[in-house]
């Protein structure tokens, strides 16, 4: 059974998905950074890509999500993993189909973390 906190913490994510969801269906905001400063072969590719800007969305916004209800050595712990995350899709370059792959590992990863924290309620 879900504690009143839970069910705040899920309505609050699934707003925030819904907003980024939408967010991404706008041309200019694409992704999660600005592409008109994007350098790199995977930026440019995220930025070229429907999937690829919507992905870069959804992870975002479960990081940032995460990173806030975390207490702060869990939340440097986030930051390392981001990190080494980046770097692995940086190593992609533009080729989509791992840049896809990264991005829904990922995902996973910060899924799993969130329900790790939510199992750990009450909150």
């Amino acid at each position: 059974m879900m504690n009143k906190r839970n069910r705040s913490i899920s309505r609050y994510l699934r707003l925030a998905l819904l907003t980024a969801i939408t967010v991404s269906s706008v041309p200019a905001l694409a992704a999660s950074f600005d592409c008109s400063r994007a350098q790199r072969a995977d930026e440019k590719a995220v930025c070229a890509s429907r999937q690829l800007s919507e992905m870069d969305v959804e992870m975002s916004v479960r990081y940032e999500m995460l990173t806030g209800l975390v207490a702060m050595g869990t939340r440097g712990d986030m930051q390392d993993e981001q990190k080494a995350w980046l770097n692995s899709r940086k190593a992609c370059g533009g080729n989509q189909s791992c840049l896809v792959t990264a991005y829904r590992q990922r995902i996973d990863a910060l899924k799993d973390e969130y329900a790790h924290l939510k199992s750990r309620g009450p909150f």
